[in-house]
């Protein structure tokens, strides 16, 4: 018996230029090889598992990749053989977050349009990681997975992020892209993280106490029974909500849930609820790692602003673990910075800006990392934007200067430093050589503060590559900040179109 790992299929895409992972289970002792074209490699399965690394292969294809199982090297005969076909060589990235990379391709703005000329010889592939909460369910999910070519009607639910990055993506660098999609609606990053990261870093500890409280007392079997409870009651809950809204269809959430009953999502948090810290982390991440890769995309940080001071830790301890699990320290990773959003209803709770932060500090600290400023592609009351194209060509330009070296204008305006002047503070940034592009002419979006930490709205004014702001309320400034709101208004831009991302000039400024 041989069975290679279910990312293993056809149309796959294999990574060039590094050494490439092929993994699955056999019979005990039984001598494996892989064959691609003119490569060859082979091992022995040990503890019914195997993994053969096949030499850095340049890009190309379509080839075929063998696998073979026979009993010794001396044995001509061959037991066994599984052949996969139309597999090409060329780029791949993993796609994570939550519902925002997950968004697809069909719902997204000028997606339908996109589908009807998609054809399979489009240079785009793209394997989806089943949204399983355990291992076990994982492995029954995975009978039916395989990559896919794009194609109208198969292409639907791809990541709408993902597929306009790849398609930019493999424009640029001539060559065919696969996508791991990896990723599950309303998540915490706590999810996609092990135990150890979480137990081991204070500040985050809070997810894995609050886990171990909630299932404190329960068995296994009552916490399996308790949650197949609330999946029916979930069920026939979101019924009778479609009702609701094909009745009225502007009904509040607030109408909803009076008629239809208590929202109870995410469920009680238990063994098998797949919004448990860790648990993505075992049945998804884990079932496509060590696949080779370039590198990392992530899209994540909605569902983790009731802790936003904890973000950076979480952030990148996930980083470090992801790394860690692919064996290279150095695998590129590129975050997409939350855009503006926030309920025409809620009042600004700025926990937003906090979540902003901590992805830009991750993006200035940690090696090999790029960030895609978004702050303009966001939409009053709607947490899914459907601009989705803006947001993967945006990550298509990170990776190209990031992970590629190729010479584009990958950045808005970033910003550096400050100084005090004329009784204000001239604030400095990075990536403005040709000077600030203000839509409508507008500066808003300053704020100014002194020693007592009170902010006002502060006046603006360009100078070159620099920008003054100063407040007749504020005599001796000490602090100053920029769209410091979760839904903020953008005017800010240099000349690649890409916006000034939010900052503020110390984290200290908070009273």
């Amino acid at each position: 018996m041989i069975k290679a790992a279910a990312i293993f299929s056809d149309n796959m895409v294999l990574q060039r230029g590094k050494n490439v992972n092929i993994w699955g289970e056999g019979d005990e002792g039984a001598l494996i090889s892989a064959e691609i074209g003119n490569f060859s490699a082979q091992c022995r399965v040990e503890g019914g598992k195997w993994r053969i690394v096949l030499p850095p292969m340049e890009a190309g294809g379509p080839f075929e990749l063998k696998i073979s199982a026979k009993e010794s090297l001396d044995d001509a005969a061959v037991t066994e053989t599984r052949t996969f076909r139309n597999v090409m060589i060329g780029e791949v990235w993993l796609c994570g977050g939550q519902s925002n990379m997950e968004l697809e391709l069909q719902n997204c703005e000028g997606g339908k349009d996109e589908l009807s000329t998609l054809t399979a010889d489009i240079p785009v592939r793209f394997y989806y990681t089943n949204k399983m909460g355990t291992v076990e369910q994982a492995i029954e999910a995975e009978k039916t997975a395989g990559w896919g070519v794009c194609d109208p009607e198969g292409s639907k639910a791809w990541s709408a992020v993902g597929y306009f990055f790849a398609r930019q993506l493999s424009a640029k660098l001539g060559v065919t892209v696969g996508l791991i999609g990896c990723n599950w609606g309303g998540t915490s990053a706590s999810a996609w993280v092990d135990r150890k990261t979480l137990e081991s870093r204070e500040e985050i500890r809070s997810y894995i106490d609050e886990y171990d409280k909630a299932v404190e007392g329960r068995s296994e079997a009552v916490q399996i029974k308790e949650y197949e409870e609330y999946q029916e009651y979930d069920r026939k809950w979101y019924e009778r909500s479609l009702e609701v809204y094909k009745e009225d269809p502007d009904a509040s959430w607030e109408k909803v849930c009076e008629i239809c009953g208590e929202n109870k999502w995410p469920g009680p948090m238990c063994c098998v609820n797949p919004f448990r810290p860790t648990g993505l982390f075992e049945s998804m991440i884990m079932r496509v790692c060590p696949y080779t890769l370039k590198g990392f995309l992530y899209y994540q940080g909605e569902s983790d602003d009731h802790k936003p001071a904890s973000y950076y830790t979480l952030f990148t301890g996930l980083i470090a673990l992801w790394r860690e699990c692919w064996g290279d320290d150095e695998l590129p990773f590129i975050a997409v910075q939350l855009p503006a959003f926030k309920y025409k209803k809620d009042p600004d709770y700025k926990h937003w800006c906090l979540i902003r932060e901590a992805q830009m500090r991750a993006f200035k600290t940690v090696k090999n990392t790029g960030i895609a400023v978004i702050t303009d592609c966001g939409e009053l009351d709607n947490i899914h934007p459907v601009n989705k194209k803006t947001v993967g060509e945006r990550l298509s330009l990170q990776a190209e200067a990031l992970a590629y070296g190729l010479d584009v204008k990958a950045f808005g305006p970033l910003y550096r430093s400050y100084v005090f002047k004329d009784g204000g503070m001239e604030l400095l940034f990075d990536n403005v050589p040709g000077g600030f592009v203000l839509k409508e002419g507008s500066l808003s979006g300053f704020e100014i503060a002194g020693a007592d930490k009170e902010f006002y709205p502060a006046d603006a004014e360009v100078r070159g590559g620099r920008i003054f702001i100063s407040s007749k309320q504020v005599s001796e400034p000490q602090y100053a900040r920029y769209n410091w709101f979760n839904y903020p208004e953008t005017f800010i831009y240099n000349d690649t179109g890409i916006p000034l991302a939010p900052f503020r000039t110390s984290r200290n400024d908070e009273k």
